[in-house]
C-alpha cells in the first residue's frame, strides 16, 4: 500500500536511539537527503522505559514522524543471561514511545524490529505472514516476544484509530557504531574483533563456537537505514517488511571471509560443543523489492567498511 504521508524537508523527525547502530545510520541518511529538522535525545536526556518522562518528551516536542530505534540489544549469550532485562526495557521503551507518539498527533511511526520474531523452523526464505505460527528461538524469545508485541502494538493502533504506523524487521545488521564487546556482541562484530586481536597478538588459531554450518544473512546498516526512509515516504500497510538481501552464508564463510579482511593469516578451529543457534535464518525480501527497493552493499565490501570503522572508532570496550 502507498504511504498515505510523505515527509517534508523540514517535517520535524523524532530518531529514538540515534547513538546505536542503526539510530545514527538513519540519521546519517535522513542528513544525507536533505532532511533538516531531526530531533534526539540520548539516554541520559530521556529514557524512554519512564513513561512520566517519555510523555512529557512527546508533549513538548510533538514529533511528526518517528523512527523507533532503541532497543537493549546482545548476542546469544547477553539474551540467555539477562532475559528479564531484555523483556521489560524493550518492552516498556517501545510502547511508552509508540503510546506517547499516538496520543500527541504523530503522523507516522516506523518501529524496527528484527528477525528473531520469527519461528525458530519457519519455512526458509521467511516471509512476513510466518509471523507467530509456531514456536520462537529459545535462545532470544524474551527479546522477541518484545518485539512482536510492538510490532503488534503499531497494527492494532492502525485497525481501532486509524494510525499509519508501519515496521520493518531487519536481518542480521553490521557497520558503523556496531557493538564490539568480546561477551555481548553479535556474531560478525564478534569475529571482526577476535581476528584483529588475533592477528594483533601473532596467535597461530582462533577457535569459532559452533561447527559453522548455521546460514546466516547480513545487511549492511546504511542499506537498512536508506531502506527506512524509502519505507516511511513509500508504505503504509499493518503487516511488517522484511529488509534483508536475501542472499545467505555459512558462519564458516563468514569467519573466513572476515580473516581475509582482517589479514588473519592463522588456522581456524571449531569449538562443537558451543551452540549454533537457529540453523537457518534468510528473510524473504520480495516485499520491499516489490515496492521498489533494493540492497547496495555487498558483504565482503560491508565487512572492509565495518573493519575500517573499528579500527578507527579505536573501540576496545
Amino acid at each position: 500500500m502507498e504511504s498515505r504521508y510523505d515527509m517534508e524537508k523540514d517535517s520535524k523527525i523524532y530518531v529514538a536511539g540515534h547513538r546505536g547502530m542503526v539510530g545514527s545510520a538513519i540519521v546519517r541518511e535522513l542528513q544525507r537527503q536533505g532532511y533538516t529538522n531531526i530531533i534526539t535525545r540520548t539516554h541520559a536526556e530521556l529514557d524512554l522505559t519512564d513513561q512520566q518522562a517519555v510523555r512529557d518528551f512527546f508533549a513538548e516536542e510533538r514529533p511528526e514522524y518517528v523512527f523507533l530505534a532503541a532497543a537493549k540489544v546482545g548476542g546469544i549469550v547477553a539474551n540467555q543471561s539477562a532475559l528479564a532485562d531484555f523483556m521489560y526495557e524493550n518492552m516498556m521503551l517501545e510502547m511508552n514511545a509508540i503510546h506517547a507518539a499516538w496520543q500527541n498527533g504523530c503522523k507516522k511511526l516506523e518501529f524496527l524490529g528484527s528477525s528473531c520474531i520469527y519461528p525458530r523452523l519457519a519455512p526458509q526464505p521467511m516471509q512476513e505472514s510466518c509471523l507467530l505460527t509456531s514456536a520462537l528461538e529459545p535462545t532470544n524469545e524474551a527479546y522477541a516476544l518484545a518485539k512482536i508485541s510492538g510490532l503488534k502494538y503499531c497494527e492494532y493502533l492502525n485497525r481501532q484509530y486509524g494510525t499509519d504506523y508501519i515496521s520493518v524487521m531487519p536481518t542480521n545488521l553490521y557497520g558503523p557504531n556496531d557493538n564490539y564487546h568480546p561477551r555481548n556482541s553479535h556474531v560478525l562484530p564478534a569475529l571482526i574483533r577476535r581476528f584483529h586481536e588475533a592477528k594483533m597478538e601473532g596467535r597461530p588459531e582462533v577457535v569459532c563456537w559452533g561447527d559453522g554450518s548455521p546460514l546466516r544473512e547480513f545487511l549492511y546498516v546504511d542499506d537498512l537505514a536508506n531502506l527506512c526512509v524509502f519505507l516511511m515516504n513509500n508504505y503504509s500497510g499493518d503487516e511488517t517488511v522484511n529488509a534483508g538481501t536475501g542472499k545467505e552464508v555459512t558462519i564458516k564463510e563468514l569467519a573466513e571471509m572476515v580473516a581475509r579482511t582482517v589479514g588473519y593469516e592463522g588456522r581456524i578451529l571449531w569449538d562443537t560443543s558451543k551452540p549454533n543457534g537457529t540453523p537457518r535464518k534468510l528473510l524473504d525480501v520480495s516485499k520491499a523489492e516489490g515496492l521498489g527497493w533494493r540492497y547496495q552493499t555487498e558483504l565482503e565490501e560491508g565487512i572492509r567498511l565495518a573493519y575500517e570503522d573499528f579500527i578507527q572508532s579505536g573501540i576496545r570496550n
